[in-house]
């Protein structure tokens, strides 16, 4: 499946949730751009994610800015993309979306026990299982003004993309 038209998706969830699994399997099911926003932190906020220390929102701010950048600059150039991102807050999604046209929300809703499960089982990423509780604290859910697609996270990538891609040829319409 291809898309209708340009369009943004911002796959969205707490950390193992699987934003970055998902968004490449759907960027690449679409034929669209992917970002792995945590490629857009800033050292020092690696450093401190890695050392356990949760971000503020003066620290989130320059990276969700530079996210959105590149959000802007595929609308700009009508081009398709997908970007994971964990989006935890309204105000985070707020500087993401906005009033921006043909940018989609998905939210990657999981269990904090069973993400804590595949948190524990990955390898190699800065992001600790001790600072879940932070990111379940930090959550506020999307509410229906957002039009989020939500999506639970218990079946396999294959069926998760399946069901997004289902919906989301429903919020195209």
């Amino acid at each position: 499946m291809g898309l209708e038209r340009p369009l943004v998706i911002v796959v969205m969830g707490v950390s193992g949730s699987g934003k970055s699994t998902i968004g490449q399997d759907l960027a690449d099911r679409l034929q669209a751009a992917y970002l792995e926003g945590d490629a857009l932190h800033p050292a020092s906020n690696v450093d401190k994610m890695s050392h356990g220390i949760p971000l503020t929102d003066a620290d989130r701010r320059p990276w969700l800015m530079a996210i959105a950048e590149v959000i802007d600059r595929w609308l700009t150039d009508r081009r398709s993309g997908v970007v994971a991102c964990s989006a935890l807050k309204r105000a985070y999604r707020d500087i993401l979306i906005g009033q921006r046209k043909g940018v989609a929300l998905v939210y990657l809703e999981g269990s904090h026990d069973l993400i804590a499960q595949r948190m524990a089982a990955r390898h190699g990423h800065f992001m600790p299982t001790a600072l879940l509780d932070s990111q379940f604290a930090t959550l506020e859910p999307p509410r229906a003004d957002e039009a989020p697609i939500t999506v639970g996270v218990e079946g396999s990538p294959v069926q998760i993309v399946e069901t997004i891609i289902t919906k989301l040829e429903k919020w195209q319409q």
